[in-house]
Order: C-alpha cells, then sequence, then structure tokens
C-alpha cells in the first residue's frame, strides 16, 4: 500500500496538503472504515465500501489503538513496550498514507 500523497483530512482544523501526522494527533478510523478479524484469511481487515484491505500484523496492532483517544505518541510507546523496538517515522508514515486515503481521521491533540 503506497498511495501518493494528496493532502490530509484533519478534523477541526481543515485540510493542510503534504503535512504528515503529528505526535500530539490523536487517529481515529473514518466512519466508513471497520476493523475485523477475517476467519477466513487469519488476519484483520480493514473493511470499506466495495474494498477490503489486509493487515499484517503491525498495521493491525497500530490501528487498534487508533480509537481517537490515543495519540500518535502514545501509540508508538505502547507498541515500544509490546516489542522492544518501534519506529516512530514509519508509524507516523503509515497514519499518513491511510489519511491520504481517507481510511483514518485526525483531531489535533
Amino acid at each position: 500500500m503506497d498511495p501518493t500523497q494528496t493532502g490530509t483530512t484533519r478534523t477541526g482544523t481543515g485540510p493542510r496538503p503534504g503535512v504528515g501526522v503529528s505526535g500530539s494527533d490523536r487517529p481515529r478510523l473514518a466512519r466508513h472504515v471497520r476493523l475485523t478479524f477475517c476467519r477466513t484469511r487469519q488476519r484483520q481487515t480493514l473493511q470499506l465500501p466495495e474494498t477490503v484491505v489486509v493487515l499484517n500484523g503491525s498495521g493491525a496492532d497500530i490501528l487498534e489503538l487508533c480509537d481517537g483517544r490515543h495519540t500518535v505518541a502514545e501509540i508508538v510507546a505502547e507498541l515500544g513496550a509490546r516489542y522492544r523496538t518501534v519506529p516512530d517515522d514509519e508509524v507516523r508514515q503509515f497514519l499518513t498514507r491511510l489519511v491520504a486515503r481517507r481510511y483514518v481521521e485526525i483531531s489535533d491533540g
């Protein structure tokens, strides 16, 4: 999944084209997106209208914490506690791509 960056959708502040997520942002799944476990694939998936995105383990772990309450920094810290090393920039890039695709919405912290 490597979408071109067309901008980000942010609640409360309007779009900020070309800007990634910051540590104080609070990501959450967009209203039309559901994180579910697919028994057939034995993996977490994102379900969207007419689309299913199969997630790898780390992507699913990130999105499970995207509830609008956790900041990006808190998500990185939680994953770091679970797995020892979590590259902060990779989590931000992943979330930035999902925001660009409108799978995730961001509110300012």
